[in-house]
């Protein structure tokens, strides 16, 4: 699964290092816990189970003679014994419940279990959706819900405020006067607060990005079909960066009318897989 925060997402104001462990699991039809795999997920799947992952990011200084903040085995069991069974409990007693809601009981019972303070957790329920929370979201009883999606659309990076000769030296071939294209991902971050958790409803949430950003650019040329990045009538030129912006600035408010309490935190657009930009940073 690749629902996971990037690093810039990560951060550590009480100093010290983070260590970050993911553990994949399955939950079975028949409750089995073991198997040998560790890397695909452990217990090894059973039927039609469910597959997650969960990722543990813990706060410490490394020891002075093993270099090491805590084992991982030590985390692996932690994890397994008090967490883990919560969530196959779950799925057996409550399985409409929301991941959301369920998260701060699950958070309760890692900070307890495990052997060094917890700065973040993260249940990846799919490839690209994910609720998390950190040291500063327990404090603040709220929960974080990333999604993604994606669009293709054509762009032409090209600025009136220069002349063709600099256009072409600072953009290259992204200045080709027919444009280009790229198949864009855009992650959304939402925050919501532990008391409207069970609230939270994913198909409205996706139901807002795809009108408000995904049919408003899906197989658009930009800079042609899009009042947001038409230069000639006071848009933006439609860099990654500027993208992320317009895309943040539209879904704040839709957002907000989710479900009481909700905000936008961040809008993370990939260009390429090596490309990004998220807003705020």
């Amino acid at each position: 699964m690749d629902a996971h925060a990037p690093e810039s997402d990560i951060v550590n104001p009480r100093g010290g290092a983070l260590l970050s462990r993911t553990i994949r699991f399955a939950v079975n039809p028949d409750g089995s816990t073991s198997g040998p795999n560790g890397f695909a997920g452990r217990p090894a799947m059973r039927g039609l189970g469910r597959f997650y992952e969960m990722t543990f990011v813990l706060r410490g200084e490394p020891d002075a003679r093993t270099g090491y903040i805590v084992g991982i085995q030590d985390i692996d069991a932690a994890a397994r014994s008090a967490v883990l069974p919560l969530v196959a409990g779950a799925c057996r007693d409550t399985p409409t419940a929301e991941p959301a809601a369920l998260l701060p009981g699950l958070w309760d019972a890692a900070a307890r279990a495990m052997p060094r303070p917890l700065a973040r957790m993260a249940w990846n329920l799919t490839p690209t959706y994910a609720v998390e929370m950190t040291v500063e979201d327990q404090t603040d009883n709220r929960v974080q819900i990333r999604q993604s999606f994606d669009f293709a659309a054509a762009h032409r990076l090209h600025s009136p405020d220069l002349s063709d000769e600099q256009n072409r030296s600072i953009f290259g071939k992204c200045n080709n006067p027919s444009g280009h294209g790229h198949n864009y991902r855009i992650e959304p971050v939402i925050s919501v607060p532990v008391s409207a958790a069970d609230r939270f409803d994913l198909a409205a949430f996706e139901e807002v990005v795809e009108r408000v950003v995904i049919d408003r650019f899906d197989h658009k040329h930009l800079n042609i079909d899009t009042l947001d990045f038409d230069q000639s009538g006071g848009g933006v030129i439609p860099s990654v960066e500027r993208i992320a912006m317009v895309c943040h600035d539209r879904l704040a408010g839709p957002v907000r009318d989710l479900l009481p309490g909700a905000e936008l935190l961040r809008v993370t657009v990939w260009e390429t897989d090596r490309t990004s930009c998220t807003y705020p940073g």
